[in-house]
């Protein structure tokens, strides 16, 4: 009797003993040697992820993975999408990851004023995106960040950017002003390239409008030396001062050699110069300089123009620019 009862015993203990290792090997360190991103599918169902994170190296067995997230985890649903796993994660914890959706965030950031060559080279260098690309029509891509997930094309990722301005200029137009001189919404996003790459400060982008509107309305040409930049580097900096010839080409683009608008946008304008076009400041300015600070001064005649270019050029002696 008392040999049964130590038989018994030791049951209990091997028992207990194996309990410990399955609750040990579900809460425990897992097996992964390194931080791993896996992608779980759309609609994957948790035996598919737990295959995809078996091959990753992420636990040990899928099928036991199975068994003990039946035992001992919740019935949330697990959500796609790619998730990043630290080295050593638990079974239970890589289980909640999924469940939680924390999934990996991978961005194309688009700056605001950002030409659509430059828009192509932050495309085609972003980790774990597939397949060729075109560039962009210039102004199609609406400056934002744009999430993406492992495995996504280029091309797909492009569409959503065009998608986003086509929308956002479908809804800005019918909250235009009667006080803006553009007659349709792609003569608004040609005038918003413009006071995009004129003006850095959210501030200013009202005044410029109202400035290059002013010279519409009058017939005057609008003389941005952006555009005369644009058909020579197609957006990028130019990295030296304008030579003579440019500003006399009359290449479409060129502001100084026609008035009226350009052929086209010089760039991919962000949402506040579109709506500063469609609804310029209340203004009689014809003209604007560099003040030095990185704003501008406005003025309503040439003569106070001229006056400004002058403190403007000072200014720039002083510094030992010019």
């Amino acid at each position: 009797m008392r040999k049964l009862g130590c038989i018994g015993l030791i049951l209990a203990l091997l028992g207990v003993a194996a309990l410990f290792l399955v609750v040990q090997s579900w809460g425990g360190a897992g097996p992964l040697a390194r931080n791993t991103s896996v992608l779980v599918p759309d609609g994957a169902t948790l035996t598919r992820a737990a295959t995809e994170l078996e091959k990753a190296g992420v636990i040990r067995s899928a099928g036991r993975f199975l068994l003990l997230a039946r035992v001992f985890g919740s019935d949330d649903p697990i959500r796609a999408g790619e998730y990043r796993f630290p080295a050593n994660i638990s079974p239970a914890d890589a289980l909640k990851l999924l469940q939680g959706g924390r999934t990996l965030q991978r961005f194309v950031t688009v700056p605001e004023g950002w030409p659509s060559i430059m828009v192509h080279d932050a495309l085609m260098k972003a980790p774990e995106l597939t397949g060729p690309v075109a560039v962009p029509a210039e102004g199609s891509v609406l400056p934002d960040s744009y999430s993406y997930q492992r495995g996504d094309t280029r091309a797909a990722v492009t569409e959503r950017m065009k998608t986003a301005m086509r929308r956002y200029l479908a809804a800005a137009w019918q909250r235009r002003k009667p006080t803006t001189p553009v007659r349709t919404p792609q003569e608004a996003l040609i005038l918003a390239s413009i006071v995009e790459k004129e003006t850095g400060k959210p501030a200013e982008r009202r005044m410029v409008a109202a400035v290059y509107s002013n010279r519409l309305k009058a017939g005057m040409p609008l003389q941005a030396d952006p555009t005369v930049i644009y058909p020579v580097t197609k957006g990028r900096p130019l990295g030296r001062r304008i030579l003579r010839s440019e500003l006399q080409r009359d290449n479409g683009y060129n502001t100084y050699a026609r008035a009226g608008l350009p052929i086209g946008p010089i760039a991919n304008p962000g949402r506040a110069s579109i709506d500063a076009v469609l609804d310029p400041a209340p203004s009689p300015a014809l003209y604007f300089v560099a003040d030095g600070s990185g704003g501008h001064v406005f003025a309503n005649t040439l003569a106070e123009h001229n006056a400004n270019v002058q403190r403007w050029y000072a200014l720039r002696r002083a510094r030992g620019e010019m």
